[in-house]
């Protein structure tokens, strides 16, 4: 095993306490908003033999084993984190496989430098995530009922907003839902300013189902996605509680600690809530105009003590192991690649202390034994 020494990202929307609170650390009072834990090139995790990047790139079948590198090539097919929200992040979504492949080729032959301000596609992988709770997690999901939505928007009392409340009733779902998405969008955005400001001051005043959404134009003020953000589901998880977002499915994550993993990937589309580009066409081409609710996730527990969040994704595995004082050691071993990271207590594993915040790689078929008194998450792929 590799113990990992990781970086933490200080992106604006970062929490300025709850990652050094979880490492027992005193706070810089700078954002801290996500450790990454993996071999993104962006920040790849340190180990004693080099960076997790450079010891897979040297030898990938001895790392990640010969089917995970048959299936997913010789890279770590994701990316593990704690995230911490201080405050809202964009409202955005995600491409398929296939849209990332097309959208990563168009761009490529049209020229645009990989780190342009405008560029969608960093790459050709799709990134589906999924997120964990470790305190009480706030997000937006999907799209709500048009019908609800209308009545949400009603419900504020706002002349300018009325347009779409009437287009929400006057269609079909899909077509209600990509109407309103697109007029919001397209607005222009002097008049948006002050219909923006009417809807946090009459959400605030309101409260209750208007709760969640009147900070958001504090911290993004005359910013579209403040309307946008009405037409999502609000969701709040609970510690221990999982949230799984797959391709185009519109989302945010407003406050709360929390693990996340997801296909090592960088495309983003945004919506709103953010003062990057955002490709209005690209972005219509990627959505999808379905109303759900949200869904989440509880792990499913096994004899064995491991509790599995449950996703339609091969890239990515994510399970938990509570362990109690005294209890047995559970053999983790497995022929694919692992990353071990303990949130809670203190575990052992293989030769490793892990207090909260650290973590080990595991290479494939590597031994690994584990016990203690506190929770682990346990992050591999699928093959």
């Amino acid at each position: 095993m590799d113990r990992l020494d990781n970086t933490v990202r200080p992106y604006a929307w970062g929490s300025t306490t709850a990652i050094p609170q979880l490492l027992g650390v005193e706070p810089t009072g700078q954002p801290q908003a996500e450790m990454w834990m993996g071999a993104h090139p962006g920040a790849p995790s340190r180990t004693a033999r080099g960076t997790l990047a450079d010891v897979i790139a040297a030898d990938p079948e001895r790392e990640l084993g010969a089917a995970a590198v048959a299936k997913f090539g010789p890279g770590l097919p994701f990316l593990l984190k704690i995230l911490a929200a201080g405050a809202p992040l964009s409202l955005q979504v995600h491409p398929d496989l296939e849209q990332a492949r097309q959208g990563y080729a168009d761009e490529e032959a049209r020229g645009i430098p990989v780190d342009a301000p405008h560029r969608n596609y960093k790459d050709a992988n799709h990134k589906p995530e999924l997120v964990c709770a470790l305190t009480e997690f706030d997000g937006l999901c999907g799209f709500r009922d048009p019908g609800h939505a209308a009545d949400l928007l009603d419900g504020l009392g706002i002349d300018s907003l009325k347009p779409y409340v009437d287009l929400l009733h006057a269609h079909p779902e899909e077509a209600a839902l990509r109407e309103v998405l697109t007029a919001i969008l397209g607005a222009d955005r002097e008049e948006m300013v002050h219909t923006v400001a009417q809807t946090a001051a009459a959400c605030d005043r309101l409260g209750g189902a208007y709760a969640p959404y009147a900070g958001l134009a504090h911290h993004y003020p005359g910013d579209p996605g403040v309307l946008a953000a009405l037409l999502l589901n609000h969701v709040r998880l609970q510690p221990g509680e999982g949230l799984f977002l797959g391709a185009g499915i519109p989302h945010a994550y407003l406050s709360g600690l929390g693990v996340e993993i997801m296909a090592n990937s960088d495309n983003v589309l945004r919506c709103g809530l953010t003062p990057k580009h955002v490709d209005i066409p690209e972005l219509l081409r990627v959505v999808r105009f379905e109303a759900a609710d949200p869904a989440v996730l509880r792990p499913e527990a096994s004899p064995d003590g491991e509790e599995l969040y449950e996703t339609p994704i091969d890239e990515f595995r994510l399970s938990r192991y509570v362990l109690p004082a005294g209890g047995a050691a559970h053999d983790l071993t497995r022929p694919t690649p692992q990353i071990l990271l303990c949130t809670a207590g203190t575990v052992r594993a293989g030769e490793h202390e892990l207090t909260p915040g650290q973590s080990v790689f595991v290479p494939a078929g590597e031994r690994a034994e584990v016990s203690g008194d506190g929770t682990l998450f346990r992050a591999t792929v699928i093959v």
